[in-house]
């Protein structure tokens, strides 16, 4: 708590006067964030971090497993809906990333189980919700020898599972018909700190690179 503490002093002493007039204007005209960025609540995946963004660029939802539950999930599974109906229709957010990354200790438990479920009980109905993923490794790759393999593969198909999920919500339906919003899915190596985005066209997570203008 102590290091927090001295880093909200350093803020206010250090760093608050780079960005006074940002913070001034956010107050006058409120958030109009760009992006809707639905990442994990791993302490090494920051968004605002990896992406270089500013205060009121992101919209940012973290839970466990950058799980996006299915519309019909309601009641305490299903928190984040309340935020991608929020990010779409109130704040009209042009775009929705999903960052899965390396390493997800999420998806290792997805796979092989939690060491204790009993005393666990929401984080093992949470994981539930990504059931399906789990049934597309045991089909699919098989081929996967290594605990990492697996995780990787069970990180980024979680990825595509939500993108899936956010088009069974209505207010994303309708944005997505009309051409204002744009589904992202993105995978991030801690490792190397690289990005990856997947191309429905090759169905493969390639380096994310800049749009050409």
């Amino acid at each position: 708590m102590q290091k927090l503490i001295e880093g909200v002093h350093r803020f206010r002493n250090d760093e608050f006067g780079n960005y006074r007039r940002l913070f001034r204007k956010l107050s006058q005209d409120g958030q109009n964030p760009h992006t809707l960025f639905i990442t994990c609540s791993d302490s090494r995946v920051l968004a605002e971090l990896i992406t270089q963004s500013q205060p009121g660029d992101l919209f940012v939802v973290k839970n466990v497993g950058n799980i996006v539950p299915p519309s019909s999930a309601t009641g305490s599974t299903n928190s984040t809906a309340a935020a991608i109906e929020f990010a779409v229709q109130n704040l009209n957010v042009s775009d929705i990333v999903v960052c899965g990354h390396s390493q997800c200790g999420a998806m290792d438990a997805l796979l092989h189980g939690l060491a204790n479920e009993q005393s666990a009980p929401h984080l093992r109905d949470w994981l539930a919700l990504a059931l399906p993923v789990r049934r597309v490794l045991q089909q699919e790759y098989t081929h996967l020898v290594s605990r990492e393999e697996r995780t990787i593969a069970a990180a980024e198909e979680n990825v595509l599972f939500a993108l899936e999920n956010l088009h069974t919500y209505t207010a994303v339906q309708t944005r997505l018909a009309d051409g204002s919003l744009q589904l992202h899915g993105w995978f991030f190596k801690i490792a190397t700190a690289e990005l990856f985005a997947y191309d429905p066209d090759t169905k493969q997570f390639a380096p994310l690179v800049s749009e050409k203008t």
